[in-house]
């Protein structure tokens, strides 16, 4: 396919963008279209799955025939198989007459199965059977039936995954996806996202009578940066707030900002499709941000708990009280934060009793009093080094119960040894 005929589609279809993913992805839907091969659309909610239905049943010889789009998901599981092959008279409560069903209704045109891996298993093997010999069977019938009905199915998840757990028959996912069609998410389209604001853009001054927004440099960078999990319908939603909510028609970084949702700018959307090594680097890729603001987190809460015992002199257990899985994934207490024997008064702050012989026997000091001593270094440091010398002291220089009773591992003592020259 040529570039004059590649515009040409796009311009027909009102496709915006130049992104190499999304041409040949047009171009697959073009060179399928004449056939009668099932195709299978797969891509990210939003991103535009069923303009390439359109593409195909409009450039096939059945573009004089009806065409349906249904969505899967959105049909409660009892009605289904009556919506799709309908239903004879009394079969079932509420069948006061007989229906027809779409995929007879249809006959001679295109059916989009949105969301198919939302079909039921039933529903399932009867559409395999319409698939594999143009036959169906209305709910409440025994009479088979004809129908010329070409599918193209659409999903957002793995199809693969969903076979493996038993969810979606593996006929069925080999039968539908004769002709795989990837549409790619926003965020891998590049300057597309600006062409559409743009036409976005244009389109809601025309509806609401006003100037048409415009970025400045610095908000245009944000809005390419940004992921937009929720694809184009999310961009046009977006657009249309700020057309109807600004105005100042011109839009400057601060004024983008308030539009876009701060907890997702810089997360991955997370798309269950692909082909497989495309949604491994992906999980791989999601499991990465996952952990490195995870580790975030925890830091921010660390770094919570020791300034409150630095500035009070004592342990906040409100801190761990308020946050349980603080340390659930370290493989390590902080060295500070010793492990309280299990007659431990949880009414008293941890370790921080006054000088007795409870606590000359366990290695302890008044740390309290300590801690108001204006010669004493409030660093970090300097408290955990003196807590290590004194449980090494208390073990005589046995690392092993010397890091039971820090709360640590003996490998990470013996790290912090070296790390603070104690001999």
């Amino acid at each position: 396919m040529n570039n004059s005929e590649l515009l040409s589609i796009k311009q027909r279809f009102g496709i915006i963008g130049n992104s190499p993913k999304l041409s040949y992805a047009i171009q697959v839907a073009a060179q399928v279209a004449p056939t009668d091969m099932t195709v299978l659309i797969t891509g990210e909610s939003g991103s535009g799955k069923e303009s390439f239905s359109k593409i195909i049943h409009q450039l096939s010889p059945r573009k004089h025939g009806k065409f349906i789009a249904i969505n899967c998901g959105a049909i409660p599981e009892g009605t289904i198989d009556s919506e799709l092959f309908g239903h004879e008279k009394g079969s079932f409560t509420g069948a006061y007459e007989a229906r027809k069903g779409y995929f007879e209704v249809t006959n001679g045109g295109t059916i989009f199965l949105d969301e198919i891996g939302e079909m039921p298993l039933q529903t399932q093997a009867r559409l395999l059977r319409v698939l594999e010999n143009g036959e169906f069977i209305k709910v409440g019938s025994s009479k088979v039936q004809k129908t010329d009905v070409r599918v193209v199915a659409a999903t957002n998840v793995n199809l693969q995954s969903a076979v493996e757990k038993g969810k979606f028959r593996e006929d069925l996912y080999y039968r539908l996806s004769t002709v795989p069609i990837f549409v790619p998410p926003l965020r891998e389209r590049g300057n597309d996202i600006d062409l559409l604001f743009r036409k976005f853009a244009s389109d809601f001054a025309e509806k609401y009578r006003v100037e048409s927004i415009k970025l400045d440099e610095k908000a245009k960078e944000i809005l390419l940066r940004y992921r937009f999990p929720g694809n184009i319908r999310q961009l046009k939603n977006l657009v249309e707030q700020i057309s109807a909510l600004e105005l100042e028609r011109q839009i400057k970084a601060e004024t983008l900002l308030k539009y876009l949702p701060q907890n997702s700018s810089s997360l991955p959307a997370i798309y269950r499709g692909g082909n497989e090594n495309q949604t491994e680097s992906l999980n791989e890729r999601d499991l990465l941000y996952k952990v490195l603001f995870d580790m975030k987190k925890d830091m921010n809460d660390l770094k919570k708990l020791v300034n409150g015992m630095i500035e009070t002199g004592g342990f906040d257990k409100s801190i761990v009280n308020d946050n349980p899985n603080l340390f659930r994934d370290m493989d390590e207490a902080p060295a500070v934060i010793p492990e309280p024997a299990e007659s431990t008064d949880y009414s008293e702050p941890i370790y921080i009793q006054p000088s007795n012989t409870e606590d000359e026997e366990f290695g302890y000091e008044n740390v309290h009093d300590i801690s108001h001593e204006e010669d004493e270094s409030l660093s970090i440091e300097e408290k955990e080094k003196e807590l290590i010398i004194k449980a090494l002291r208390k073990n005589n220089n046995k690392r092993k119960y010397a890091a039971q009773d820090l709360g640590i591992s003996e490998r990470t003592l013996y790290r912090k040894i070296k790390q603070y020259e104690i001999d």
